[in-house]
């Protein structure tokens, strides 16, 4: 907070944020608190042109994350459609920094999709992330009801794709909401889309509604622990080396445990 920091763990209402903080882990989100888009899951504050990105936000983030001492990081952002290169340059500039000051730690980086723009994407992977997340968020037929009009299933495939076959070596990562009224068939075709595309990291959360605003989406059903397991299980048999499935479950929750684990 003295930096002017923001992180995704308080702006979007995490469950888990008690669990992370008190393990010294927390994501950090760039370009500030509000987003260009206005998916209907999503607590974060939206805005049509919110204020510059902050220049001295890649320094000031590389100081903080070497006083945390930090073996592992996850760097988010929100999205900057009204930016020219929608804010790319610098989450490049974040991740240069932050490994210039801190050589051996760990960057995990959950990108925005660009619009599809690969030259953007290929400006952030070049900065040398460990690990390229970007969420698909629900199955597909939900996703004109659950994600902003500028996002779609198929075009975050399409990054997933593009970030694997440019960066090969780089493992990529994304992320299924549950409960939103979606088919237990929908979920494996979901599953059998995103291995298609080389996705080696998945995880699995059950869909919390962050406010009662008309915006944000009810919960269509809450999923038993135990079906959570079972589609953990067959999300590891499609081939996924590293699956975490539970409702509390978030995209960077112990995004660090593959490393631990000596997965790639």
């Amino acid at each position: 907070r003295s930096r002017g920091l923001a992180t995704v763990c308080e702006e979007a209402r995490c469950p888990n944020l008690a669990e992370c903080w008190g393990k010294g882990t927390a994501t950090f989100m760039l370009m500030g608190e509000l987003c260009t888009r206005g998916c209907r899951f999503c607590s974060v504050r939206t805005a049509l042109r919110p204020p510059l990105p902050d220049p001295e936000e890649p320094v000031k983030l590389a100081l903080t994350l070497k006083e945390m001492t930090l073996d592992y990081a996850v760097l988010t952002t929100v999205c900057r459609d009204e930016l020219p290169d929608q804010g790319a340059s610098h989450l490049a500039a974040c991740i240069a920094a932050v490994k210039k000051e801190n050589p051996e730690l760990k960057i995990e980086m959950l990108l925005q999709d660009f619009r599809g723009d690969f030259a953007l994407l290929e400006t952030v992977l070049d900065a040398g992330p460990d690990v390229v997340a970007h969420n698909v968020e629900c199955v597909e037929r939900l996703t004109p009801a659950v994600r902003d009009a500028k996002a779609g299933y198929r075009q975050s495939l399409a990054v997933l794709s593009h970030a694997k076959t440019y960066r090969p070596k780089i493992p990529t990562k994304t992320s299924l909401m549950l409960g939103l009224g979606e088919t237990e068939t929908e979920i494996l075709q979901s599953f059998e889309d995103i291995r298609s595309v080389g996705v080696e990291r998945l995880t699995l959360g059950q869909y919390l509604r962050p406010t009662s605003a008309k915006h944000h989406l009810p919960v269509a059903r809450f999923l038993p622990p135990e079906e959570f397991d079972r589609l953990g299980e067959s999300a590891k048999s499609h081939g996924f080396l590293h699956v975490a499935s539970g409702p509390f479950v978030r995209s960077s929750y112990r995004a660090a445990e593959p490393f631990l684990r000596g997965h790639p």
